[in-house]
């Protein structure tokens, strides 16, 4: 009878410590569109490391790139139904849930990067992410410099004029759409995963993206000419879904949004360093890199910024100028 206590303890013991064991580890899924040679990968990663080490293994994250866990439609509203904890994404595809924050992503919205880094670490920014964790229950946690948006083609482009019925491919995101449609252009939306085999095709006639994503996703080899239009400073917004915010303990929750925020800035540092690298380099694999006057191009544009594609008030517009 003692023995058998005694070993009815001892696998309650067992059970009790693999149910301690399996509460103490949390494992968090983290997913975005970009490829593994991307910047952002590489600093996801590493944050997925980190947050592992500072806790002592009790939060683990897996990173899924490439689209792997859905477009980013899909991952969007995966926080919501609780198929992924954390992702990167664009400002027009949070904007769906909280129109005022997609300002961050209209073209010549900034002056310049010093323009974006003062919105960013703004007051106004943080009211935008408390309004969106209201609208969602998801927390913004912050943003990773994108870079300058440039135009590709196999046509020159030196005006505005030049862009008339272009087909350019542009993310399934509405504000998207304003830059070609001011300068006349035709925007195509399309997921970022099928772009570079549409412009293999002749699918579409150009697209839009940074220098470093135009390397890292190898368009210069099917497009022979960027035009530096600089037509939006861009962002990544790094979003926890609220389901996975809450189940952490306030420790363990400090310790990911601070390595959240250490991946933010160190990718951003490497970003604005490519960009000044990558027009040598461009030129140097036979791609024409055009210079032009943006203000041609932004005259263009300003008109629309607080026209009917625009889902923030003036109020919001005139405070982000006075930055």
């Amino acid at each position: 009878m003692i023995r058998s206590i005694k070993t009815a303890l001892a696998a309650a013991a067992l059970v009790a410590a693999s149910t301690v064991g399996a509460v103490a580890e949390t494992k968090l899924k983290w997913a975005h569109v970009y490829e593994t040679s991307a910047n952002y990968h590489k600093w996801a990663v590493w944050a997925a490391e980190e947050v592992a080490k500072r806790t002592d293994g009790r939060v683990k994250i897996e990173v899924f790139p490439a689209s792997s866990l859905g477009k980013e439609v899909d991952i969007n509203e995966g926080l919501t139904l609780g198929t992924v904890d954390i992702i990167y994404t664009g400002q027009a595809f949070v904007g769906r849930s909280y129109g005022p924050i997609a300002i961050g992503g209209a073209p010549f919205m900034f002056r310049d990067l010093a323009h974006w880094k003062k919105y960013r670490d703004s007051k106004l920014f943080g009211e935008m992410a408390a309004a969106y964790k209201d609208a969602t229950s998801h927390h913004i946690i912050t943003l990773t410099y994108y870079g300058q948006r440039h135009v590709t083609s196999n046509k020159a482009i030196k005006s505005p004029a030049d862009m008339k019925g272009l087909k350019i491919r542009v993310p399934n995101a509405p504000l998207y759409k304003m830059f070609p449609e001011a300068v006349g252009a035709n925007p195509t939306p399309m997921a970022f995963s099928e772009v570079y085999l549409a412009l293999q095709q002749g699918v579409v006639d150009a697209q839009e993206n940074p220098l470093p994503t135009i390397q890292f996703k190898k368009f210069y080899e099917v497009q022979k000419q960027i035009t530096l239009t600089g037509h939006i400073t861009d962002a990544l917004v790094t979003v926890v879904s609220g389901l996975t915010y809450d189940k952490l303990d306030a420790k363990d929750r400090e310790i990911l949004l601070a390595v959240l925020r250490e991946a933010a800035e160190n990718c951003t540092n490497e970003i604005v360093k490519a960009e000044s690298d990558l027009v040598s380099w461009f030129r140097g694999k036979g791609v024409t890199v055009q210079e032009v006057d943006r203000k041609v191009f932004r005259d263009a544009v300003v008109p629309m910024h607080n026209g009917p594609a625009a889902t923030w008030d003036k109020k919001t517009y005139d405070r982000l100028q006075a930055l």
